[in-house]
């Protein structure tokens, strides 16, 4: 057991702190396509300027700052307006700053790897944690080129970052680039051209509490008429009183439907987003709103009534039913998804593929999921892992962070509370001390079944492996159990054990028994002392 790294305790993870539901606005008459196109382009307009003066302040910003740039806007626009535009540029300032810092972080692990594996010598052996020399001095001279190159990404990175400058661009980097692969993505110029105007709109509003129907510039009735508070420019738009435009449709939400007339009946705050699906040439309304923070159940509250621990997959999920001992109940489960295509279906099949954990969890009766605390950010790099392109491709398919937020997400609408456990060794100890005892001729183990035994039993606190050592002085239960899954005090471990496991599936046991009792002791002083002596009587002769 040398050079194992010390685990981390497991920890039940905070559910969603947000909710967002969506409808589609359905017989929009040719106006009101108009008055919202209008109102995206013009909203779109200031957002882009303002995200622009954003950027150069870079780290100059202050509260004054962002006074002045809400009133130009406030001019231009109205005062709520211009908040909410503000406030979406410091979003999306904020997040540029983090993905420059994950990138940073990203380039000095590549930059390690390099240095560490350029300063062996050529054909040097890897361990499991670190790569060995390269092969030949080809390869050095080609990694030494790319050592170069990284350096030089993370120098002007770094300057960018102390000098407080980001990069952002509005309707996204990867839309920007398809501008150039046309016929690679099937679109032709005035397709794209309308795809890159309508991400770069700006029809949003933050909700305000104490205001009617919880929002002034976007407001949904309680029987689903949406209004809009049109911006200056554009007032001569308006249809109904005070500049505002009413839309011919009407929203009807099918999901929280009655939480959401909650909300905006006791005039609480609802932030509103208006959005054009250039695909389906559809409009859609999207309400969200903050829950309170709800404090999460103590973790042996979670554990209470077991587990299932579930092993992540690049293709599914492998799920067992653990009790609170640690015992393995059933049989193992795989939930099955495919994340080829496109990102909608990507995010359809990990929806599809929870709702089946989670209505299988239900089933069992238990109230906690373990999965593995996973983050693959260090181990996607190229020079870590060099040739083995699929391997890094296998990586890089697993959907961690998205896969937690959702599962989370999803599992407490239904009382499920999620334990997050540390992912070392699962799998190795897993299919070690599991994967062989279980399998039987009616029944296949895999690592990754394993490997879900594995999670749930360290969630619940205990050992990957199957027994503890025997008592020092005997083989009775006198100094404890024996076993790690069974609670003190249990009676009967001496009584008839299963069937042997230590066969090949289909052989026949020695004893050609389906169970076997404890074996009898060879000695007279350990035979168990279950008779009554009795003397006989003396004998007469004559």
């Amino acid at each position: 057991m040398g050079g194992v790294r010390k685990l981390a305790a497991p920890f039940v993870a905070p559910g969603p702190c947000g909710v967002a539901i969506r409808d589609r606005l359905k017989h929009l008459t040719p106006q009101d396509e108009k008055v919202l196109r209008l109102v995206g382009e013009h909203q779109g307009r200031l957002a882009s300027r303002d995200l622009k003066a954003r950027c150069a302040d870079g780290l100059k910003h202050s509260a004054d700052t962002w006074a002045s740039r809400k009133r130009d806007l406030t001019a231009q626009s109205s005062s709520r307006i211009a908040g909410a535009i503000t406030k979406a540029t410091h979003d999306q300032w904020a997040l540029a700053r983090r993905c420059q810092a994950a990138h940073i972080r990203n380039l000095e692990a590549g930059i390690g790897t390099l240095r560490h594996r350029m300063s062996l010598p050529i054909g040097a052996p890897g361990t499991k944690r670190a790569g060995g020399g390269y092969r030949s001095k080809g390869e050095w001279f080609r990694k030494s080129r790319r050592l170069a190159a990284l350096e030089a990404r993370h120098a002007a990175a770094v300057r960018d970052r102390q000098a407080g400058r980001v990069r952002v661009v509005r309707g996204g980097k990867r839309l920007l680039n398809i501008r150039h692969h046309l016929t690679q993505a099937r679109l032709t110029e005035e397709q794209w051209r309308e795809r890159w105007e309508a991400e770069r709109w700006f029809i949003a509003a933050d909700g305000e509490s104490g205001k009617r129907f919880g929002n002034e510039t976007i407001r949904v009735t309680p029987d689903g008429e949406v209004s809009i508070k049109l911006p200056a420019p554009l007032a001569h738009l308006a249809n109904t009183r005070h500049g505002r435009y009413t839309l011919t449709s009407t929203v009807a939400f099918a999901h929280r439907g009655q939480e959401w007339a909650d909300r905006i009946e006791a005039n609480r705050a609802v932030a509103y987003r208006i959005h054009l699906d250039t695909d389906r040439r559809r409009w859609y309304l999207t309400a969200s709103w903050q829950r309170p923070v709800v404090q999460t159940v103590p973790l042996e509250a979670a554990r209470a009534r077991g587990v299932v621990g579930v092993d992540t997959n690049a293709d599914h999920f492998a799920a067992y039913h653990l009790d609170p001992h640690g015992n393995p109940i059933g049989e193992p489960r795989r939930f099955f998804y495919d994340l080829s295509g496109t990102a909608t279906h990507r995010d359809a099949q990990i929806r599809h593929a929870l709702t089946r954990l989670i209505n299988w969890t239900k089933q069992a009766g238990v109230t906690a999921i373990a999965i593995e605390d996973l983050d693959f950010t260090t181990e996607k790099t190229r020079e870590k892992h060099g040739r083995k392109t699929r391997f890094r491709q296998l990586i890089s398919g697993i959907p961690t962070g998205k896969l937690k937020a959702r599962l989370v997400s999803m599992a407490a609408e239904h009382g499920l509370s999620i334990v997050a456990v540390d992912p070392a060794y699962t799998s190795m100890w897993g299919a070690q001390h599991w994967q062989k005892p279980l399998a039987t001729p009616h029944r296949r183990m895999s690592r990754h079944d394993a490997a879900g035994i594995a999670i749930g039993r360290r969630a619940l606190g205990h050992q990957v492996r199957r027994r503890t050592a025997p008592p020092p002085h005997d083989r009775s239960d006198r100094a404890g159990h024996r076993t790690a899954q069974a609670p003190p005090g249990t009676q009967g471990c001496d009584g008839i054990r299963p069937p042997a496991t230590d066969h090949a599936p289909g052989d026949v046991l020695p004893s050609r028994k389906r169970k076997r009792g404890p074996s009898a002791s060879n000695t007279v002083r350990d035979a168990p002392s279950t008779h009554q002596w009795v003397q006989d009587p003396l004998m007469h002769t004559g």
